[in-house]
């Protein structure tokens, strides 16, 4: 199996549990924003989305930051559908693409104020990781916002397993 194919056994795996979560959080809380350094739930629910843009720019290879990213819908239904198809076209691209090019380097940030070459498939995993941060993130938020956290890798006091 190659590196891309257990990538994306792995991505497709995650984007499971990352639905899940994303339909866990209450629809009638998106303006809850923890703290004033915070996203509020809206802006933290569409950044699965939005990162699917910038990934896809990324397996371009032309990664660009001038460009803004997409406005989060006014529902949850309405972003987790955007995710949906975000995924959808994601994974079509990433399936398309040679086990070569993931070889390929694309200009990214590495550090503050750093830009460096980096090999696609190594951000690839960054993205992935990137994404199980912010599930995690909203796992939180969920919490906070009354709802109910899903199972992620094991238990929670809402789902447990026993």
């Amino acid at each position: 199996m190659s590196e891309r194919d257990q990538f994306i056994q792995t991505w497709e795996r995650e984007f499971q549990t990352t639905l899940k979560v994303l339909k866990a959080y209450p629809a009638d809380k998106l303006d809850l924003k923890p703290a004033e350094k915070s996203k509020s739930a809206r802006d933290l629910l569409f950044v699965f989305a939005a990162e699917q843009h910038f990934f896809s720019q990324i397996l371009d290879g032309a990664l660009d930051f001038t460009s803004s990213a997409p406005k989060p819908p006014a529902t949850l239904d309405e972003i987790v559908s955007a995710t949906e198809k975000g995924n959808a076209a994601l994974v079509a691209k990433i399936k398309a693409m040679p086990d070569a090019s993931f070889d390929e380097k694309v200009v990214f940030p590495v550090a503050p104020k750093t830009m460096q070459p980096v090999r696609k498939m190594d951000l690839s995993w960054m993205m992935l990781m990137d994404s199980i941060h912010h599930r995690g993130q909203l796992s939180v938020y969920i919490r906070l916002a009354g709802g109910k956290v899903p199972s992620i890798y094991g238990p929670t006091a809402d789902e447990p397993w026993m």
